[in-house]
C-alpha cells in the first residue's frame, strides 16, 4: 500500500480532478432519493471539488431511475450511476464505487436519509488537521435513532467487535467514513468489510479519528437486515478478521538495494 504524507485536503481542490469522491451504496431506496439528493445539493458548496457517486446493487423498485431523477436538482451538479445486475452487498457495492472513483480521498454514507451529510465537512477537515499518515475518519453516532432492539443487537455487536479486536472504535459499523481511496483497495476484499475498517486498516498503520454525527430517522422504508441475521455474519465475519489481522506482516521500511 503507498504510503501518504498529510497535506491539507483544501489544497487538493486546487487539481483538476476531484479531491473527494462521496459513494453511497443503495439498495431499493427509490422514496428516498430525491429527498438525499436535495441535502447533498444543499451542502455540496461546502465540499471540496467532489463528485458523487451512488451504486445501486441490485434494485428492483425503480432506484435507478429515482437517480436519474435527482439529477436536475438544482446544486447537484453531475452524479455518477453504477448498477450491479444484481445484488453483491454493501461492500461490494461501496467497493466497485470506490474503484471507479476519480478522488484521492472517499466519503461514505447511506441513501436512506439517516446521514446528515453536512457531517462530511467536518470529517474531512479531521483528516486535514491529522499530523502524519492520512487517517480513517469515522463518523460515529453517540445517540441512535433506531427500535430499541436494533440499538441493543448493535451496542452488543460494536462491544463485542471493540472487545475482540481492540480497535478503539465505539461505532465501527458507522456509515459516515472518510479515508484514503488507495487504503481501502489495499485492503482484501469481502462481503462485510465496511463494518471492519477501523481494525483492518490499523493493521496496515493508518490511525483513526472518532467524530461524532447527527443520526437520524430513516425516511421511508425498512433496513435490508434483520438484527438475527446480521449478528449471524457478523460473528463468522469476525472470525475472519481476527484471522486477517493475526497473519498480516508488513515491513517498517522498505530498502532498494
Amino acid at each position: 500500500m503507498a504510503e501518504g504524507s498529510a497535506i491539507s485536503p483544501s489544497a487538493e481542490a486546487e487539481d483538476a480532478s476531484p479531491a473527494l469522491s462521496v459513494v453511497i451504496a443503495v439498495l431499493n431506496e427509490r422514496e428516498n432519493i430525491a429527498a438525499v439528493c436535495q441535502e447533498l445539493a444543499t451542502v455540496r458548496r461546502d465540499f471540496p471539488l467532489s463528485e458523487i457517486i451512488f451504486v445501486d446493487d441490485g434494485s428492483t423498485d425503480g432506484t435507478i431511475e429515482a437517480i436519474v431523477a435527482a439529477r436536475k436538482i438544482d446544486g447537484l451538479g453531475d452524479i455518477r450511476i453504477l448498477s450491479h445486475d444484481r445484488r453483491c452487498g454493501k461492500s461490494s457495492a461501496l467497493r466497485t464505487g470506490i474503484r471507479s472513483a476519480r478522488g484521492r480521498w472517499i466519503a461514505t454514507m447511506d441513501g436512506d436519509g439517516q446521514d446528515d451529510p453536512s457531517a462530511i465537512v467536518a470529517l474531512y477537515a479531521e483528516a486535514g488537521a491529522a499530523k502524519g499518515r492520512p487517517p480513517l475518519v469515522v463518523g460515529v453516532r453517540p445517540r441512535r435513532s433506531d427500535t430499541i432492539w436494533r440499538k441493543l443487537a448493535t451496542r452488543f455487536a460494536n462491544g463485542l467487535r471493540k472487545r475482540l479486536l481492540n480497535d478503539g472504535c465505539p461505532d465501527t459499523g458507522a456509515p459516515m467514513k472518510l479515508f484514503l481511496r488507495s487504503d481501502f483497495l489495499a485492503l482484501p476484499q469481502f462481503e462485510g468489510l465496511h463494518r471492519f475498517l477501523p481494525a483492518l486498516l490499523q493493521s496496515y498503520g493508518v490511525s483513526l479519528v472518532c467524530v461524532p454525527v447527527r443520526h437520524r430517522s430513516r425516511l421511508h422504508g425498512q433496513s435490508k437486515y434483520s438484527n438475527l441475521g446480521r449478528a449471524v455474519v457478523g460473528v463468522r465475519d469476525l472470525l475472519g478478521v481476527i484471522w486477517l489481522r493475526n497473519r498480516t506482516r508488513l515491513p517498517v521500511s522498505v530498502r532498494e538495494c
